[in-house]
């Protein structure tokens, strides 16, 4: 009996072994940042969750993304081990019950590609990624996805996701949700954000990510948790990105960063790719400026203006979107993006666009330039909007100034964009699903009117919250 009672811990010791074999320490905060934020790690002091950072047989990391023919494709990424060389989506229209696996189920071919890598606080990953464009779709429908390896038996799947294409009607309203910054412990601390973003507008039609997902561009890790913290969500409402300075390292592009999305190649540069696009959404143009690109490389700074002059002078969409991370605007104390603002702000007036959508500075603030600090509830004629946000749980101070209509510090927020005909629709919500900041612009007759809609509730500042030394 003794023996037998041994032999059982013994096991139960060499599991345990096994397990903790298997596991290496990485980083913690860093505390030594660079003028933008550039991240220079101090110390060690937690452990590498194994599931978040190695992959196996069958899919995760599933994340759709949009495409420049939303209504009629979407494209689909994700990650398994080496052992799986190829992989494919099935895909059908989407039923009331499962009779949809009754009738023959469309076929895809992922492009499949191995690939490695070791951040310097991490072992070395080892994986395969695919991705796939999904083309000749209906427009407004809803489909039925999965990704695997193809096999039928003792085949490696993900569960079937819901997927919805964009309308060809470019009056039928859509709504999208706007992230700035998760970057920092994002599977403790941003997970509730996304989470709770969806779960009060669960019919959002997709998300854009400002910049800086993660904190340190190549993290297994850290691309892990950006991927848990969404879960299904990715799958199912896709998404855009702009890269941050926390995607870049010496002017060097995250490795993972196109292996883990598919985005649009229609920028002006190689070096852009899947960076630097734009994507007509009904009757919305889309377009993501690579800000940190336009700060270290000269040429590709000189070949955005060009590009973005381009785009927004053919631009036949009512509606006009620019994202990037830097602000053209800064909001936190002591910066200032003025080469970005002299070469991109001159478009932004030429071209009337409407949103500017940007990160980076970690606080919050929502303005126009000539608001000059009147505080008036109807503006006619009022030019861009610039929004600085942040989702994540790192936060700096900001310095009040005119062009801005509402501000704040120390608080995690998401922004609901609502387009429709003549109008869009914006809210700014922390995520408790508080309304903190919120407007209209209604644009008819060639006329732009900005109508404030501002809450009754104080404006949050640090102060208010921690304790002064």
């Amino acid at each position: 009996m003794k023996r037998r009672i041994f032999s059982s811990a013994l096991c139960m010791i060499l599991v345990v072994i096994g397990f903790m074999a298997h596991q290496d320490p990485v980083y913690g905060q860093s505390i030594q940042e660079d003028g933008h934020g550039h991240t220079h790690y101090v110390e060690l002091d937690t452990i590498i969750s194994h599931k978040l950072i190695f992959p196996s047989k069958t899919p995760d990391r599933v994340i759709a993304n949009l495409t420049v023919d939303p209504a009629h494709s979407f494209a689909v990424n994700w990650r398994t081990n080496q052992l799986v060389q190829s992989g494919i989506v099935e895909i059908a229209l989407a039923t009331d019950g499962p009779e949809f696996l009754l009738e023959e189920v469309q076929k895809v071919k992922a492009r499949s590609q191995q690939f490695e890598n070791q951040n310097s606080r991490e072992p070395l990953v080892k994986a395969t990624f695919h991705s796939a464009v999904v083309s000749g779709l209906r427009p407004n429908t809803t489909y039925v996805y999965r990704v695997g390896n193809g096999a039928e038996e003792d085949g490696y799947w993900s569960e079937w996701f819901q997927y919805t294409t964009a309308s060809t009607d470019i009056e039928k309203p859509f709504s999208f949700i706007y992230f700035g910054d998760a970057q920092n412990n994002v599977k403790s601390l941003w997970s509730r954000v996304i989470r709770n973003s969806y779960r009060q507008f669960p019919h959002v039609d997709f998300m854009l990510h400002a910049g800086d997902l993660i904190n340190d561009r190549d993290a297994n890790l850290e691309w892990g948790e950006w991927f848990y913290a969404g879960s299904f969500i990715h799958a199912t409402v896709p998404s855009i990105m702009t890269p941050g300075n926390h995607e870049y390292r010496n002017g060097a592009l995250s490795s993972l960063w196109r292996p883990q999305f598919t985005l649009p190649e229609n920028g002006p540069m190689d070096v852009l790719k899947e960076t630097c696009y734009a994507i007509d959404y009904q009757n919305m143009k889309l377009i993501s400026i690579d800000a940190e690109g336009f700060d270290e490389n000269l040429e590709a700074r000189a070949a955005q203006i060009k590009w973005l002059d381009s785009v927004l002078s053919n631009n036949t969409k009512k509606w006009t979107a620019v994202t990037l991370h830097y602000p053209i605007f800064s909001t936190a104390k002591g910066r200032d993006n003025k080469e970005l603002r002299e070469g991109l702000k001159p478009l932004m007036d030429k071209y009337k666009v409407d949103l500017v959508l940007q990160g980076h500075d970690h606080t919050y603030a929502r303005g126009f330039v000539e608001n000059e600090g009147k505080g008036l509830t109807v503006v006619n004629d009022a030019g861009t909007i610039y929004a600085v946000s942040v989702s994540g749980p790192k936060m700096y101070e900001s310095k009040d100034q005119d062009w801005m209509v509402r501000r704040g510090e120390y608080t995690q927020l998401f922004q609901i964009i609502t387009v429709s005909k003549d109008t869009i629709q914006y809210g700014a919500y922390t995520p408790l699903g508080s309304l903190y900041d919120a407007f209209e612009l209604v644009k008819k007759n060639g006329k732009k009117q900005l109508i404030n809609k501002v809450p009754d509730t104080p404006v949050r500042l640090r102060q208010d919250f921690i304790k002064q030394e």
